[in-house]
Formats: C-alpha cells, sequence, structure tokens
C-alpha cells in the first residue's frame, strides 16, 4: 500500500511533495519580486507590464501548494516530520545530482580586475 500522507494535491490536476517546498518557496518569493519590479517600472508600457506581470492565479496555486504541504507536515508527529524532511533533503539531493543528458552551459566567470588610471 502507498502511503500518500506527504503527497498533495492542488484541484485534481497538480501534485506535488513536501520534497518540493523549498523550491515551491523560492518560486513564489521569485514571482513576488518579479511582480514587484514590474509594477515600479514607470517606463513601461501597458501592454509589457500587462504581459510581464506574473498571474495571480499562478500566485494563488503556488501559495495553495505551499499552504497544504506546511498543513500536511503539521498534522505529522515530530518523528514522523523529522524522517520525512530528512528523506526529502535526501530526494532533493539526489534531484541535484541527476544530469538528464541535458547539455549544460557555464556561466561566464565575471572579470573583477579592477581598471588602473594613471
Amino acid at each position: 500500500m502507498i502511503d500518500n500522507t506527504h503527497r498533495l494535491d492542488t484541484e485534481d490536476h497538480f501534485r506535488t511533495d513536501v520534497s518540493h517546498l523549498p523550491d515551491l518557496k523560492a518560486y513564489l518569493h521569485d514571482l513576488l519580486r518579479d511582480r514587484e519590479r514590474v509594477l515600479a517600472a514607470s517606463e513601461l508600457d501597458d501592454w509589457a507590464r500587462t504581459q510581464a506581470l506574473p498571474s495571480e492565479e499562478e500566485i494563488r496555486r503556488i501559495r495553495a501548494l505551499i499552504d497544504q504541504a506546511e498543513a500536511h507536515l503539521g498534522q505529522l508527529t515530530e518523528d514522523e516530520r523529522s524522517g520525512l524532511q530528512e528523506a526529502a533533503r535526501l530526494v532533493r539531493r539526489g534531484r541535484q545530482a541527476v544530469s538528464l543528458g541535458m547539455p549544460q552551459i557555464r556561466q561566464p566567470v565575471p572579470d573583477l580586475r579592477l581598471e588602473r588610471t594613471s
């Protein structure tokens, strides 16, 4: 029997588990930061602002996923939560180590040398 107590389900079409919680929080933070930047950019035309703004629906869905994950964690005993968080940490580490054969492009190393003027 599969234990789905740590699985999340929103509106029957997207599932995740608590191992994604840090990524979901980071993504929400990025969406909110991007929204603030777009709203603060006074030089944008209205059409560009509309296209660049993260949707309220996407923000709502990510918040709902985070709330569900945290609610599920809150229902666990301390031992269960600790075990689940350790398992999630191992899963996240495994995700980082797996390469799906996709080419990776290294970011250029910035030149931090100061130019001297005579």
